[in-house]
């Protein structure tokens, strides 16, 4: 009984484990990727563009101190995540990434590498559905 006690515990602690992320406003998780400071934004349920943004925007300003002028680059497009197996995710950096076309347009997405928005319009997203969590029915 004390082996298998013994070999439970074992097998407990040298599980993998997942660092938990920052929640964003909208309930999106983000975790840093590498020490470059590319970070991931991951998927939720019924995740739209402008929510991907929310959690870039919100990370950059309250986990990462930036201010909120300064820009947030998309460095990969929606895609597997590698930081949450099973899951989507977008990854964003406070630095363009090399070669992408970082000029501004007008739609919003998650497809194009070099898209980027100043934090506080990205952080702004988060408000566009704070009314569906307030009211929910």
């Amino acid at each position: 009984m004390r082996v298998r006690l013994s070999l439970l515990l074992a097998a407990i602690v040298a599980l993998p484990t997942v660092a938990a992320g920052f929640q964003a406003i909208n309930r999106f998780e983000v975790y840093p990727v590498n020490k470059s400071g590319v970070f991931e934004v991951v998927n939720r349920h019924g995740s739209a563009p402008k929510d991907f943004w929310c959690g870039a925007g919100d990370y950059a300003i309250r986990v990462l101190r930036t201010s909120a002028t300064q820009r947030v680059y998309l460095v990969q497009a929606v895609g597997p995540a590698v930081t949450v197996q099973g899951r989507k995710g977008v990854q964003f950096a406070l630095n363009p990434p090399q070669g992408a076309d970082t000029s501004t347009g007008y739609s919003v997405t998650v497809k194009k590498v070099g898209d980027n928005m100043p934090a506080h319009m990205a952080q702004n997203y988060c408000y566009d559905r704070i009314e569906d969590e307030l009211w929910p029915f």
